[in-house]
């Protein structure tokens, strides 16, 4: 699957793996998750995630125990933390 840059719509995009910085859905405080699949842009600079990864962030910090993480953990890290619910029955979309 080729992906196109969402900013300025090139062609030319790398993967790779940055940091991250994302609120807690309580809104207590933001972690930084490291080692997270990012696109990076050459042609305008942009560096983004996918929607499916930030969808799949926002879905696993409402189904675990946030209070259980620290300030960084890593992509893979905090994909591994057990759920408490197997999906989140609020989200409408799928």
């Amino acid at each position: 699957m080729e992906i196109i840059c969402e900013w300025c719509n090139s062609a030319n995009v790398d993967e790779i793996t940055d940091s991250v910085f994302w609120e807690l859905p309580d809104g207590s405080r933001a972690i930084e998750i490291s080692a997270t699949p990012t696109h990076s842009c050459p042609n305008c600079t942009m560096i983004f995630q996918s929607e499916l990864i930030i969808k799949e962030i926002e879905t696993h910090l409402y189904l675990i125990d946030c209070k259980q993480l620290g300030k960084v953990v890593t992509f893979t890290e905090l994909m591994a933390i057990p759920r408490l619910l197997k999906k989140n029955y609020f989200d409408f979309t799928s």
